[in-house]
C-alpha cells in the first residue's frame, strides 16, 4: 500500500459518536402518564489522536457504548427536557473519561402531543402532531462551560392577507411587480443561545419563542397584523424574544418565502380573485438573520 509523509499536514478538528440514538421515556405517576421520544447525536472528541495515526484503537470509547450510555443515563437521570438530557451526557462524558476532550450533542424531539376532549386531557394517551419541531445542541469541552443552543424548526405558517412588498430596488433585470396584499407562507427554523444552564425553565422558554413566532406573524386574532416584508417580521420576533427571555442572548432566524401564486384564467373565460392559487415549491427566497444583545463596555 502506498503511503505519503505526514510532516506537511495538521489535524483541524477529529470526532466520532454515533447518530440517530432513539429513546421513548415514561414518567408514570400512578394513572398518568408523561412521554419524551428523542433522537439523538453524540460526538466525542480524544485527547490522542493515536487511532488516525497508527491505528491504535486503544482510547476509542465504541459507538455503541456511546449508544447504551444515551439508553443507561435516560434510566438513571430520567428525561426531564431534552436540554437537560443533552447536558448529563455531556457530564458523563467528560467527568467519566480523562482522555475526553469535548463532547458535542444533537437533539431533537418527537411532537407527541396529549389527547384532549372538552378540556380534559387523556392521562395515557398522545397523538403525533408535527406542528413545529423541538431540538437542542450543546458543545462542551474538558473543564469549560457548556455552550447550549435550543430550537424550533419545520413550523410552517401561512396567512391570506396582511403582507406586502413593495419599494424594492428595481435594475433591468427586475421583473417582480410590487404588491400590497399577498399570501405570506413560511417554515420557520428558530436557533437561540443561552447564557446560562442551570435554573432556567426550557420547557417554558420553548414554549414562549414559539408562541412569539406565531404573534408576531400572525397579529391580534380579530384583525392581524401587516408585514411590509419577511425581514420586519423576523427582527420583530427576534427583539420581542430577547425582551422576553432574559436567559436568551442571541437568536437566529430563517425564514423562506414560500410562493402561493393566483392562478390566471382569463382564458377559461373565468375572474380570480385570488381565491385559487398555486403552491410553488422552488425557487423561494430565503430570509435569515441572528441578532444578539448588545455587548455591555468594560469599565
Amino acid at each position: 500500500m502506498a503511503t505519503a509523509s505526514d510532516q506537511n499536514v495538521e489535524f483541524v478538528r477529529t470526532g466520532y459518536g454515533k447518530n440517530t440514538v432513539k429513546v421513548l421515556f415514561i414518567r408514570r405517576q400512578g394513572s398518568h402518564h408523561d412521554i419524551i421520544e428523542l433522537r439523538a447525536d453524540v460526538e466525542l472528541t480524544l485527547r490522542s489522536r493515536k487511532d488516525y495515526l497508527t491505528g491504535d484503537n486503544s482510547d476509542i470509547i465504541p459507538t455503541d457504548t456511546i449508544k447504551n450510555t444515551v439508553h443507561a443515563l435516560a434510566k438513571i437521570k430520567g428525561v426531564k427536557t431534552i436540554e437537560q438530557f443533552s447536558l448529563d451526557i455531556c457530564h458523563h462524558f467528560l467527568t467519566s473519561f480523562n482522555h475526553v476532550l469535548r463532547v458535542k450533542i444533537y437533539m431533537e424531539e418527537a411532537p407527541w402531543k396529549r389527547l384532549e376532549k372538552n378540556g380534559v386531557e387523556h392521562a395515557h394517551a398522545f397523538i403525533y402532531s408535527p406542528e413545529a419541531y423541538r431540538f437542542c445542541d450543546v458543545e462542551q469541552n474538558l473543564g469549560g462551560i457548556p455552550v447550549l443552543h435550543s430550537g424550533v424548526k419545520n413550523m410552517k405558517v401561512l396567512k391570506t392577507t396582511q403582507s406586502g412588498f413593495e419599494g424594492f430596488h428595481r435594475d433591468r433585470f427586475t421583473t417582480l411587480q410590487e404588491t400590497k396584499d399577498r399570501c405570506f407562507c413560511t417554515s420557520v427554523y428558530a436557533r437561540w443561545r443561552y447564557n446560562k444552564v442551570q435554573d432556567v425553565n426550557f420547557d417554558a422558554a420553548w414554549k414562549c419563542v414559539k408562541e412569539t413566532i406565531i404573534e408576531t406573524f400572525a397579529g391580534p386574532y380579530d384583525r392581524g397584523e401587516f408585514s411590509p416584508s419577511v425581514q420586519k417580521t423576523l427582527y420583530d420576533t427576534q427583539v420581542l424574544v430577547l425582551d422576553r427571555i432574559s436567559e436568551v442572548d442571541e437568536i437566529e432566524i430563517v425564514m423562506p418565502n414560500q410562493h402561493y401564486f393566483t392562478i390566471d384564467m382569463t382564458k377559461m373565460g373565468l375572474n380570480n380573485k385570488d381565491e385559487v392559487l398555486l403552491p410553488l415549491d422552488n425557487p423561494s427566497g430565503n430570509i435569515t438573520g441572528t441578532v444578539r444583545r448588545k455587548q455591555r463596555a468594560r469599565l
